[in-house]
């Protein structure tokens, strides 16, 4: 194994691993196998392998991949990862993963670039992962060149839902009518599909006449647990900056509840920069609220061990990691938006129907503690129950053939 100048292992030619077994695929085209191989194809995944890549922003499906992956290396699975080239080797172990590097995340001139670098870099990326199952996530192009890739090849591809909107064809989050083909083909072709909840699951059934199964999400341990008392963040909301994250209704809440501390964790969206600077320029003007921007993966868990409350004001979601970090530190969520009813129907905090609704809800909270330390341990045993890694994992290695 060696190392380049940035620090990041070179993999070396992996030797024959031992005892694998093998058995032909029923089609004939390849051999798979046992345990298989599985590659994550996550472009942005490496702001969460690596803190050498924290300038780039991170979504909650960019940890997911990184927590399941490493999960899954812990088990003895071999498990690779296609992303971004930023700037890293080819084939470099981050973060405990070998890494193969496709296309850099703005690369290219408009128009051609589809073609060249995107598809071409991806799909040599895929051959070099020689995985026997490709695991992808999030509406989008991707999906289809994956399931282009892997049909030709007689691989394997596993796809999960990441938003509520990647189940509706007339909501995708996907701007081009090339790029929203693709999805479509992808979709209709992966070998399993996973979903955040049972409300996902319906509606890719309505929509699509494409069945899933159900998929719990991975989050890392709270690093320790603090008393009401020792906790100096009053409300906390951590979001990329989109418009239907809401944000303004966050700066709203912070004018309307002066007396508590309000803290916003989230960076720039490509595309959503000016609403960025808007925001931060009327954090700026709230005595009671401290604007942090994008903070690195590895410092946010921190901030939630700190709050008291966390508030969601997003208008749609898929099944947000954030809750689940609220929930292992013991932090009450009050949110729009509830999958599944889980945070009503397990009384993980409140589900409100109004800004107003949430900001007197946000009052009674937090001016009981009694009511916040009940509240607080159902948030824990919550976790405690639902949320560990075995019973996580299932499904995932079911849908792997792992």
């Amino acid at each position: 194994m060696s190392s380049n100048a940035s620090g990041h292992r070179l993999a070396t030619p992996p030797a024959p691993p031992a005892p694998r077994t093998a058995r032909e695929r029923s089609d004939g085209q390849s051999v798979v196998r046992n345990p298989p191989r599985v590659c994550f194809v996550g472009l942005e995944n490496l702001p969460v392998l690596s803190r050498d890549f924290d300038q780039h922003l991170i979504g909650g499906e960019q940890v997911q991949h990184t927590l399941i992956a490493q999960a899954l290396a812990r088990r003895g699975i071999p498990v690779s990862m296609v992303v971004a080239d930023l700037g890293q080797p080819d084939q470099a172990l981050i973060g405990g993963i070998e890494c193969f590097k496709a296309h850099g995340l703005q690369e290219g001139l408009p128009v051609i670039r589809f073609l060249h670098p995107r598809l071409t870099k991806l799909w040599a990326a895929l051959r070099r992962a020689d995985a026997d199952v490709y695991y992808v996530s999030c509406a989008g192009p991707q999906l289809g060149i994956v399931a282009w890739f892997a049909r030709l090849h007689g691989r394997r591809v596993v796809f999960r839902i990441a938003h509520d909107t990647d189940c509706q064809p007339d909501q995708l989050l996907i701007r081009f009518w090339r790029d929203k083909r693709l999805y479509e083909f992808g979709l209709r072709r992966a070998d399993q599909v996973l979903a955040q909840s049972d409300q996902q699951s319906r509606a890719l059934q309505s929509n699509y006449g494409v069945g899933s199964t159900v998929a719990r999400m991975l989050v890392e341990p709270a690093s320790q647990s603090l008393a009401f008392g020792q906790r100096d963040i009053d409300v906390l909301w951590v979001n990329n900056l989109r418009p239907f994250k809401r944000p303004d209704l966050a700066l709203e809440l912070a004018r309307g509840l002066p007396q508590f501390r309000f803290h916003m964790v989230g960076g720039a969206m490509a595309g959503c920069e000016a609403l960025f600077e808007q925001v931060q320029a009327e954090a700026r003007q709230i005595p009671n609220l401290v604007f942090h921007g994008a903070i690195p993966y590895q410092q946010v868990n921190a901030f939630y061990d700190r709050a008291r409350v966390f508030v969601n004001t997003s208008d749609s979601e898929g099944f947000p990691n954030s809750y689940l970090q609220a929930w292992r530190s013991g932090v009450p969520t009050l949110v729009f938006f509830d999958p599944d009813r889980v945070v009503e129907r397990n009384r993980l905090g409140v589900r409100a129907n109004s800004i107003d609704g949430m900001a007197a809800d946000i009052s009674a909270l937090l001016s009981s503690e009694e009511r916040w330390q009940l509240d607080s341990g159902r948030c824990r045993a919550f976790m405690e129950d639902r949320y560990g890694e075995d019973a996580v994992l299932a499904p995932y290695l079911a849908a792997l053939g792992a």
